[in-house]
Parts: C-alpha cells; structure tokens; sequence
C-alpha cells in the first residue's frame, strides 16, 4: 500500500496528548499512532452501522459459583450461529477465563457479550469487536 505524507498543524497541548498516547502503548512513532486511530474509528463506525464484524468475548469468573458453567453455556448454545469456538482456561485454583471468538452482526454480538456478563458469578467481562474488511 503506497504511503502519503502530509502535514498536521495542532495546538502544542493536543500534540502532548498525541506524545502521551504513543508512549504509553508504545507505538514506535506518530505515525503508527495515527494510523490506529484512524482505523479505530473506523472500526467503531462499522459497530454503528451494525454490519458484519469479528470478535472475542473474554470472560472472568470463579468456577466453584454454582451452575455458572451450565448458565454460559445454554446461553453459548442459543447463539450458536455467532460463535466461531471457545477457550476454556484455569487461572487459578479459583478462576477461569473464557475467551469466545465470535463473527456476526455487531448489534447480535453486543446481545450476545450482554447476555454472558450479566450472568451471576461472572466477574468481568468485555467484547472485543473489529472489523473484517
């Protein structure tokens, strides 16, 4: 992909926030930087416009909580023709993590992320989506 250069006129305080932001998720340049949020919000338009996205569903809940396995996993079932597979991994004596790689609608995805987070035992949980073309 060719590449353009332009030129960007800014207040001094906006290009510290633009400095701050690359140092702390260690992108190598402004560049870089700039391009991620240029296609963040492009990602972030396409979840708007409920077209087809991919994703994950991370999950983090104590696996001694009572039917919660069962509960993520009926839910996981009645939307079955989102879910591209899942993986189940122990943390800890007490905690696991469920990361569910998804592929559908963003609105059905959301749906689907809200279901499983309001499940009883569940500690946190958060939806990951990103466009596919």
């Amino acid at each position: 992909m060719k590449v353009v250069r332009f030129g960007v006129s800014i207040e001094k305080n906006v290009l510290q926030l633009l400095d701050n932001y690359i140092e702390d998720n260690q992108f190598p340049n402004r560049s870089q930087a700039i391009r991620h949020l240029i296609q963040r919000i492009e990602v972030e338009k396409q979840w708007q416009s409920d077209v087809v996205v991919g994703g994950s569903i991370t999950l983090l809940f104590d696996h001694h909580k009572r039917d919660l396995l069962d509960r993520i996993t009926d839910i996981q079932h009645d939307y079955h023709h989102l879910i591209l597979c899942s993986q189940h991994i122990h943390l800890d004596h007490d905690n696991c993590m469920e990361i569910i790689a998804v592929k559908g609608k963003a609105s059905l995805l959301k749906q689907l992320a809200n279901a499983l987070t309001a499940v009883k035992g569940i500690i946190h949980g958060e939806l990951s989506m990103t466009k596919i073309n």
